[in-house]
């Protein structure tokens, strides 16, 4: 019943982002030709050309937002990362425009009207994304648009997420309990029990239609994770992988792309750190030169900055 409310709920984004994109085009328009620029417009093309476009437009923009994933849940994406996306998008789809008009040679379109068609739109996709995070979350917060989930394996990553699962009451996560073969059935984290064995997947996947597993096992334990993978696999339940690695490696890690094989870079941000240095190293350095040179050159100014009054009368 939740995935289908979320596809429900996908497509009646995309009409909402669909009105933002033409209510932005008209903004823009509107300040371009009626507006306080209208003074300096010059009309080459009609109004009903330029809503024309919109055909081209609309589509285009919703493609890129589906692909910088604007349309994923939003239970856990931070605003930070939907802002980048929104203005990712909305840079690409600007590219895409001004390409066009240069590929088939179309000068009549104002261009300032499609930079304020760029601005205008992040601001309001970015307004209409918050209304619709602030709504979501109310809905949440009352128990509603929740989602199911089970934890398979008691680690010290489960108690981590249970932690922010419980913290963020907004994300609409319910989580029904812990299975693990090393605890007892009973043991509680914080009002979170152990319900039975991980075997017992086979059973309770079918019987409570729960929405997501997280797998949380302890390092020890992940030659099972082909085993608990599979029985996810053949319910159809969307599962996620926590990893207990946390207290091992002391940095974020990075994960690379190998020809397909994801390698964990332990070591990045200490890297970057380095570059960072590295860079501003460079830059102070270059910065100390030139003050260098131009203390040098002072004296070759100043004679130029003399003779420059004697040549211009000499010209005039």
């Amino acid at each position: 019943m939740l995935k289908d409310n979320e596809k429900n709920f996908s497509r009646l984004h995309m009409i909402i982002d669909a009105i933002v994109l033409v209510l932005s085009y008209f903004l823009a328009w509107l300040i371009r030709f009626v507006g306080p620029m209208a003074a300096t417009a010059v009309r080459t093309r009609s109004f009903q050309q330029y809503m024309l476009m919109l055909v081209f437009i609309v589509p285009v923009y919703l493609l890129l937002y589906q692909a910088f994933t604007l349309y994923t849940p939003m239970r856990m994406q931070g605003r930070r990362l939907v802002l980048a996306n929104i203005v990712k998008a909305n840079s690409l789809g600007l590219l895409i425009l001004m390409f066009t008009f240069y590929v088939i040679d179309e000068s009549d379109f104002s261009r300032s009207t499609y930079i304020m068609f760029y601005v205008i739109n992040i601001v309001l996709q970015w307004c209409a994304r918050m209304l619709i995070f602030a709504l979501l979350r109310n809905m949440r917060e009352k128990g509603l648009n929740q989602k199911q989930m089970i934890c398979v394996g008691y680690s010290r990553a489960a108690e981590e997420y249970i932690d922010r699962v419980l913290a963020n009451p907004q994300w609409g996560y319910v989580i029904r309990g812990i299975l693990d073969d090393n605890v007892p059935a009973g043991t509680e984290y914080k009002g979170i029990k152990v319900l039975g064995r991980i075997e017992n997947l086979n059973v309770i996947l079918p019987e409570n239609q729960m929405d997501e597993i997280a797998i949380t096992l302890g390092l020890s334990e992940y030659y099972r994770l082909e085993e608990i993978v599979g029985m996810c696999e053949k319910s159809g339940v969307h599962t996620k992988f926590i990893p207990d690695y946390n207290k091992i490696i002391p940095t974020k890690p990075y994960t690379e792309d190998i020809l397909g094989l994801p390698v964990i870079n332990i070591r990045m941000l200490i890297l970057k750190m380095e570059r960072l240095v590295s860079c501003l190293s460079n830059l102070i350095t270059a910065m100390l030169v030139l003050m260098k040179d131009l203390y040098l050159m002072l004296p070759t100014l100043n004679s130029v900055n003399f003779l420059l009054p004697t040549v211009f009368r000499s010209l005039s």
